[in-house]
């Protein structure tokens, strides 16, 4: 049988593993000009991989336990990590809205440098880049509380330092 340790040590991996995949998904994104179906998909694959090594070990081994550690510090974690999400879904209302835009203007395939988002999204365009930037800056922000919380119960729980005992 595998011990509770080991399965936290490899959901801690897997979680600290999607960071870098967040900051390069959105460095490609920032600095890639113009955004093409291709950039997009090279950008999604990054960000969607973030998503999997964090939300899988949310789903099948944090969530189902969370009752049973009905404390403090599982509460502050739980609430942070309920955030980021309530956060990523306030910004794929934006995503979804600039998506089809440019979808239905043929901007993925064939860019046109003169046509500006203002134009193809009518007036609120201004509101759907907002929530995307919002949404993504507030997951971002309450990923890294959720994170150095989790981290912190990771260290208490497992007495990853030895101080426990003393």
């Amino acid at each position: 049988m595998v011990t509770d340790r080991v399965i936290a040590t490899v959901v801690l991996v897997a979680v600290t593993a999607s960071f870098p995949c967040f900051v390069y998904g959105a460095w490609y994104i920032i600095e890639t000009e113009p955004v093409t179906w291709s950039v997009l998909m090279h950008h999604l694959k990054f960000v969607v991989t973030g998503l999997v090594l964090t939300t899988v070990p949310m789903l099948v081994w944090m969530a189902p336990r969370l009752l049973s550690q009905f404390g403090g510090f599982a509460m502050v974690h739980a609430f942070l990590g309920a955030q980021a999400y309530a956060m990523l879904a306030f910004g794929f209302t934006g995503i979804v809205r600039i998506f089809t835009a440019k979808r239905r203007h043929d901007l993925y395939n064939d860019y046109d440098e003169d046509v500006l988002l203002d134009e193809i999204g009518g007036d609120q365009m201004d509101h759907w880049r907002s929530r995307l930037r919002i949404g993504v800056f507030g997951y971002v922000f309450f990923w890294i509380l959720a994170y150095g919380a989790g981290f912190a119960r990771y260290v208490l729980r497992y007495d990853v330092l030895g101080v426990v005992g003393v």
